[in-house]
């Protein structure tokens, strides 16, 4: 009897080439829609049409499709979080918390629960098993979509079990594929990440009608002031677009936000660099680990040489500091170590 598979659709084409694939290698495959997010959205994720495209490419795979509603979930582990970050001074990785809360526990659970051997996903990532048998979060074939940095939580009892079909492909082939197939969604746009932001306020409207927002002022590093900002907030650790400065003798960033007074601090690159960032929160592939690693702090940035202590990487080389909330993720070459959340 062929392995039976809960496969996540979200109306994109990389679930729907992930899905078709999976059928093709013989699993016994049904697709699910995740309903997460009910209010105002614009970014192609979570709306009826998407449901609907879901529905669509399983119709054209013979494989039945349902739709699990998470959105109670969604708002307790992705959104309130991303309101209380924002209101600590922090800044926030929703997307990371979404993969980890819901898309790879909750959606393992009621697979789980419903009697299916295995998930899967279209992500660009793969999982490789080493020679002692665990299992690894590797990259993708395709460094300009691997999405192993937003999947660096999953621990061994669903690295086991999940099936990554598009983690060998490159996005060009794989809609070449989607077209030779003749999906639905062949030629769909991506969607952005925060599903909940929309293009009109951003996050200002959203956390404005969350609780409002605190104006603030805006210092050099000898305490002169330079500027205000609408939002205290909104603003970033290594933030320069956006201040509203000038006069300046060179170009200026964010190197420090005080929320209790309303007071962002700015200074030159120099000021923003840093040999160490603190962590909290840490995950691990396998075991905890101690050691040299490449260390990337956000989704398509550059894994940077470092040292992984108890509580803190220690950078090889100075590099800019890292906002609060940001994800830390370690790797072994391409293999996810663990990660964790900077302090």
């Amino acid at each position: 009897m062929s392995e039976r598979v809960l496969v996540g659709m979200s109306g994109g084409v990389d679930s729907s080439v992930a899905a078709a694939l999976l059928v093709d290698h013989g699993f016994d495959v049904v697709g699910v829609t995740m309903k997460l997010w009910g209010g105002e959205s614009d970014s192609g994720c979570c709306s009826v049409s998407d449901v609907d495209d879901a529905r669509w490419v399983a119709n054209q795979l013979d494989i039945e499709h349902h739709v699990f509603n998470f959105g109670d979930e969604f708002l307790e582990h992705v959104v309130n979080p991303f309101v209380d970050t924002h209101r600590t001074g922090g800044t926030p990785n929703p997307c990371i918390e979404c993969n980890r809360h819901i898309k790879f526990d909750l959606f393992f659970e009621r697979a789980a629960m419903l009697g299916f051997d295995r998930i899967a996903t279209g992500h660009y990532a793969r999982v490789a098993t080493l020679e002692d048998g665990t299992f690894r979060m590797q990259r993708s074939i395709d460094p300009l979509k691997d999405q192993s940095y937003v999947l660096h939580m999953l621990g061994q009892d669903v690295l086991s079990r999940v099936l990554l079909p598009i983690g060998g492909w490159n996005k060009p082939d794989l809609r070449a594929e989607a077209e030779r197939r003749g999906l639905l969604t062949a030629s769909k746009p991506d969607s952005q990440d925060v599903c909940f932001i929309t293009k009109d306020g951003g996050r200002e409207k959203f956390l404005g009608a969350r609780g409002g927002l605190t104006p603030g002022v805006i210092l050099t590093e000898d305490g002169t002031k330079v500027g205000d900002v609408p939002a205290t907030e909104l603003v970033t650790i290594g933030q320069r677009k956006g201040l509203n400065v000038s006069g300046m003798s060179e170009p200026q960033f964010v190197v420090d936000v005080n929320l209790q007074e309303s007071i962002v601090t700015i200074g030159p690159r120099r000021s923003l660099q840093d040999d160490e960032t603190g962590f909290t929160q840490p995950v691990w592939a396998h075991k905890p680990f101690t050691g040299n690693a490449l260390v990337q702090a956000s989704a398509h940035g550059t894994a940077l040489p470092a040292t992984v202590e108890l509580d803190r990487v220690v950078w090889h080389d100075k590099r800019d500091r890292i906002a609060p909330g940001q994800s830390l993720v370690f790797y072994d070459n391409d293999y996810v170590i663990g990660g964790a959340i900077a302090t």
